[in-house]
């Protein structure tokens, strides 16, 4: 982590999986360029998404990450790696795909996504057989299904779960954060901007000022549940800015009520 690390870069224990993230990762599913993952990576950013069912998986995101491990800093990144098949073989398949386009032995974080009940049996088998053969270092499942986050939270199969968490969407605070506290469940947070919803001035009220992108992210890592929040940049100037504003630190008390207020406003609207 570098010397002057922002809040952002903070590392935390992803639930018992024995990797270190920083508070915010990078989604490279959102057309990034491989400067914005090495502006990232050097400002302290370690944890990163590859792969979405729509766009694929990111050729700058390959670039930079192989950049990264031929001068010898594979450990210093955290790989989320999405798997969106239900089916063994081709789980397998892609996996396997996965390792060689990025030229390295391991992933960190294998995703099943994306899941609105308990995966089947088979595939939670294979993950585990493929963390027993070191190919992967944890198994993740991503989920709007808040009751499901709060029941695999105690199934050894499963180390870590990407959720919804934002001003609009709070149902974690009652259905998911009351429940994880004595768990070793690594807890990732997507969509803190409410696709953008929280940021966009037409949608704010009105005798209140739309968020910042900031905002939302701080909102997100005001609670301590939360190992770390996904941010998707699509560009330098939308990463510095973000990264910047941050600096700020977490929420105070009246900040958050106004991130509820504004939330609870677009929920109605």
């Amino acid at each position: 982590m570098p010397d002057s690390a922002s809040f952002a870069a903070i590392r935390r224990p992803l639930g018992a999986t024995g990797v270190a993230v920083s508070r915010i990762g990078i989604s490279s599913s959102f057309g990034a360029d491989e400067r914005v993952f090495s502006a990232a990576f050097e400002r302290g950013c370690n944890y990163f998404t590859w792969g979405t069912f729509i766009r694929g998986r990111s050729r700058p995101f390959v670039d930079f990450f192989k950049n990264t491990i031929t001068a010898d800093r594979r450990q210093d990144i955290v790989v989320g790696l999405l798997s969106y098949s239900h089916l063994k073989l081709w789980s397998n398949y892609f996996l396997h795909t996965a390792l060689r386009r990025l030229g390295t032995e391991y992933i960190d974080v294998l995703l099943l996504g994306y899941y609105p009940k308990r995966p089947p049996k088979r595939i939670l088998d294979w993950a585990a057989e493929a963390k027993q053969r070191g190919l992967i270092r944890a198994v993740g499942l991503t989920t709007h299904n808040r009751a499901l986050v709060a029941e695999l939270a105690l199934d050894p199969l499963v180390d870590v779960i990407h959720f919804r968490y934002n001003a609009v969407h709070r149902g974690a605070e009652q259905d998911i954060f009351p429940y994880v506290a004595d768990t070793d469940i690594g807890l990732i947070s997507f969509t803190a901007t409410c696709w953008g919803k929280l940021v966009r001035s037409g949608k704010a009220k009105p005798d209140t000022p739309p968020a910042s992108a900031g905002d939302c992210y701080r909102f997100v890592l005001s609670r301590p549940e939360i190992d770390c929040c996904m941010m998707g940049v699509k560009n330098l100037a939308m990463l510095n800015e973000n990264l910047d504003e941050l600096d700020k630190g977490e929420m105070s008390e009246p900040e958050r009520r106004r991130m509820c207020a504004l939330g609870d406003h677009l929920r109605g609207a």
